[in-house]
């Protein structure tokens, strides 16, 4: 069954595209025809083409992967921050930081410093410097909080993107493009579709399409997430066995100890015959 209802893409603008001197031929097989010289969209492939974003996102989700949500654009930057917050996935809205994917362990380490920050605060060392350093720090967690906050919890390369307009995202593309990571995109009629591995033909600058397509999206990773909870559950009913087994592992390392004892009563035992000499 369709997880889309081509009505709600019709009534959500899904379907209009760009003038069509702006076109990108690539995207030729998804264009159904021009009007007014604007290319409308085939939406009968859009919902298609949803649909297979969703199984492949619902499946990553229930595996227990993480996707990385990328909308640097005014008109979709909130919209995918709720979606993606709403299913815990990670996000990229504000600025995409160069080398984000491909020169992970640096984001990581910045994302450690702004941990530290958060700790020196709790544990109250940060009271302890002098005021100017205070603002210095605290200007510091600002700008790492805006640009990495929403990745914080990100502590392994994304097992996939999802992109609002391949055209403004073109850094994250190509570093995803890089690493081998599979690349989830609404595309344009004036974008380049071939670097894209599920491609979703839709109006990426109307409000109301971005956040059909996305909420659409969201769903199908809260099924897959619903899914691995029920399947956590079910293992512990299975094999509650598991977990009474799991404390034995740590008492081996006593025989060692019950060895040393047995040795120790040993020890007077030998000293017995030279008593009677």
């Amino acid at each position: 069954m369709s997880r889309t209802n081509f009505q709600d893409l019709l009534d959500a603008g899904v379907h209009f595209g760009h003038l069509k001197r702006k076109w990108n031929p690539r995207m030729a097989p998804y264009i159904f025809m021009e009007k007014n010289g604007i290319h409308i969209i085939d939406l009968h492939k859009t919902v298609v083409k949803i649909d297979e974003a969703a199984d492949v996102m619902k499946q990553l989700a229930a595996a227990g992967r993480k996707i990385l949500f990328v909308a640097t654009k005014k008109q979709a930057k909130d919209i995918v921050a709720e979606c993606a917050k709403s299913v815990g996935m990670p996000y990229v809205t504000e600025r995409w930081a160069g080398g984000m994917l491909t020169n992970f362990p640096t984001i990581r380490k910045a994302v450690k410093k702004m941990n530290t920050i958060d700790k020196m605060i709790t544990d109250g060392t940060f009271e302890t410097l002098a005021k100017r350093e205070r603002l210095q720090i605290s200007r510091q967690r600002a700008k790492l909080e805006k640009n990495l906050g929403s990745i914080a919890d990100l502590n392994r390369l994304p097992s996939a993107i999802f992109v609002v307009d391949v055209q403004k995202e073109i850094n994250a593309v190509r570093e995803a493009n890089r690493l081998n990571i599979p690349v989830i995109a609404m595309v344009d009629t004036c974008c380049d579709p071939t670097n894209i591995d599920y491609v979703i033909p839709a109006n990426d600058d109307a409000a109301k399409s971005i956040s059909l397509i996305t909420e659409t999206l969201c769903k199908a990773i809260s099924e897959g997430l619903e899914e691995r909870k029920l399947v956590k559950e079910k293992e512990k009913e299975e094999n509650p066995e598991k977990e009474e087994a799991a404390p034995a592992k740590k008492t081996r390392p006593r025989r060692t100890a019950a060895k040393k004892a047995e040795a120790a009563e040993e020890a007077p035992a030998a000293e017995e015959p030279k008593a009677e000499e």
